[in-house]
């Protein structure tokens, strides 16, 4: 399966390092191009079979006393089979052509950048807080397409697969007990992993960040976080609360998100705070942890590719970024990025 995380676009890169990547994108277009095509075939066989076996079980519902117990479990597990296989398929299908257009959006950005490149247009003041924005919208605009989908999608199937469970519940009259803890057993199951769905949801894009802005979801995140985590995390804002531009907002909670990852994945902390300044002229974001700690230089060396890139987009807004940790005494990573630039930018838009 080609890989469709986009790498760190070479804005400083000559034309020779673009191209290889492009070459690269367009491989992996190909490849994931017949995959499509395979994978359409097979839905449509599934989709005839599972048509043929749910005819089949209509069949079978509108004759009950005349069938056999035994037919009647088979016709309903063959037609759980089909559903079943039909819509994990499915959701394969829509993967890959998530996959393929997002590698579109990729390689259409790199050519952008290949011939501002060419133009000299990368060396121009601005041009790398352009290229930040760029690569974070293309970004972001494939997370929103996934939410919807994964809301329209899998999300709404499973609602159904509930009622579909109920309306079973009531055709299994052949020792109705059994039947009733089995079926309640998969229900509780389905609305467990809507539950989950929902919550991946949230990670991909909270909606929120668009409508209430950075802090609201700083909090809400916080909360969530704690409550799948069981971890102690305190979250703390201090400064005038405000919106910043869209794509600042989201690269400073994508790193909230990777900094508080990181602390429950890696670090065995058992507390964290999160602290957030908003500065007349700079956001600070601060992440402490009580864990294990760890080398800092593993972020030179390049080993950790989301504290780089916080590091990288940091950076090249014109912030810093900065990890004190020791081994054995817990890791705080700050960060800041100024906002003078945003401001700027909102004036020049009015």
């Amino acid at each position: 399966m080609p890989a469709t995380e986009p790498k760190q676009l070479p804005a400083e890169s000559d034309g020779l390092d673009i191209q290889a990547e492009l070459e690269e994108v367009e491989r992996a277009l190909k490849e994931v191009t017949l995959m499509i095509e395979q994978s359409q075939v097979e839905v449509n066989k599934l989709t005839q079979r599972n048509a043929a076996i749910t005819a089949h079980l209509q069949q079978v519902q509108n004759q009950l006393d005349q069938t056999p117990v035994q037919e009647i479990r088979m016709a309903y597990d063959s037609a759980l089979d089909a559903q079943q296989r039909l819509f994990v398929m499915r959701g394969q299908l829509e993967k890959l052509q998530s996959d393929q257009a997002h590698l579109q959006r990729y390689k259409a950005l790199l050519e952008k950048v290949r011939d501002q490149v060419k133009d000299g247009g990368m060396a121009q003041s601005g041009g790398g807080l352009a290229s930040v924005e760029m690569i974070v919208n293309a970004q972001e605009a494939e997370r929103q397409r996934l939410s919807r989908q994964m809301h329209d999608g899998p999300a709404q199937a499973l609602s159904n697969f509930i009622l579909q469970t109920e309306i079973a519940m009531r055709l299994m009259d052949v020792d109705p007990e059994q039947a009733r803890d089995e079926l309640d057993n998969l229900r509780v199951a389905a609305m467990s992993t809507f539950q989950k769905i929902r919550n991946f949801i949230f990670e991909l894009r909270p909606m929120m960040l668009d409508d209430l802005g950075l802090i609201p979801t700083i909090r809400k995140y916080v909360e969530a976080f704690k409550e799948q985590t069981g971890l102690d995390v305190n979250a703390t804002i201090s400064g005038t609360e405000r919106r910043l531009e869209p794509y600042l907002e989201v690269m400073i909670f994508r790193a909230l998100q990777e900094l508080l990852g990181n602390a429950a994945r890696h670090s065995q902390a058992t507390v964290v705070k999160v602290h957030v300044d908003m500065g007349d002229s700079m956001v600070k974001v601060s992440v402490d942890d009580n864990g294990k700690g760890f080398d800092p230089e593993i972020v030179q060396q390049g080993r950790s590719l989301g504290l780089k890139l916080i590091r990288e987009r940091a950076e090249m807004l014109g912030g810093t970024f900065e990890i004190d940790s020791v081994s054995g005494k817990g890791t705080r990573v700050t960060f800041t990025v100024p906002v003078q630039v945003v401001e700027k930018a909102n004036l020049t838009k009015t």
